[in-house]
């Protein structure tokens, strides 16, 4: 029973059954034993391409290119939070993970409210660089007023094959930390929203720097 509590977690290896899945399935049981609906979206195995900054969507609410970056935005609309998953490669996120969120977060700004969403990053490495990637998808959980999830340690496993990822005890222990957490804040954030609202977010400033002849 959910509740009407949902989060959508993203994955973003082309191993639909990898690492970062084995690191989802923690997390979804979990989730589902806090009362919290999950959908799971494996981007990926999908082709991506990133942002032209064409600000078609400035006039749209939605991408000019309609892939599933246009399917996934409102489904974030409607969820409670975002749980976004990436291998590491050169020290650094799964390029495509990085286009569908720069795409996702840009062209929905309008459209999707994220103020409040709770988010989280999850990274699987098979030995270093987690590190970097991590904090790399936590900057679009920090321009949007989400508030980041964490967990005992950072949200990472480690291994080569989802079968590795089996055997990291304390990984897939950081991943049910992290769930729990995570649907506190959910919970918590449901209640004061129907208190009082969410904080006001102001937009009218937008400091720029022209040089004045």
């Amino acid at each position: 029973m959910s509740n009407g509590y949902k989060v959508l977690l993203l994955n973003g290896s082309p191993h639909v059954n990898g690492c970062v899945a084995r690191a989802f399935d923690e997390l979804e049981k979990t989730f589902h034993e806090c009362g919290i609906e999950t959908e799971r979206i494996n981007i990926g195995n999908k082709d991506i391409r990133g942002c032209i900054s064409c600000n078609y969507c400035s006039s749209h609410g939605k991408c000019v290119f309609n892939d599933l970056v246009n399917e996934t935005a409102p489904k974030l609309a409607e969820a409670d939070g975002l749980i976004v998953g990436t291998p590491t490669y050169y020290a650094g996120s799964n390029g495509q993970v990085l286009s569908f969120l720069d795409r996702l977060f840009y062209s929905s700004s309008q459209s999707v409210p994220k103020a409040m969403k709770v988010g989280a990053a999850v990274v699987s490495s098979r030995r270093a660089g987690s590190t970097s990637a991590f904090e790399e998808i936590n900057k679009y959980f920090t321009i949007a007023s989400k508030p980041i999830a964490s967990s005992t340690y950072w949200n990472e496993v480690h291994g080569f094959t989802a079968e590795d990822v089996e055997r990291d005890l304390e990984g897939l222990q950081t991943m049910r930390n992290l769930a729990r957490n995570m649907a506190f804040l959910i919970k918590a954030i449901r209640l004061q929203k129907e208190e009082s609202g969410i904080p006001p977010q102001e937009r009218g400033a937008f400091t720029h720097f022209m040089s004045i002849e």
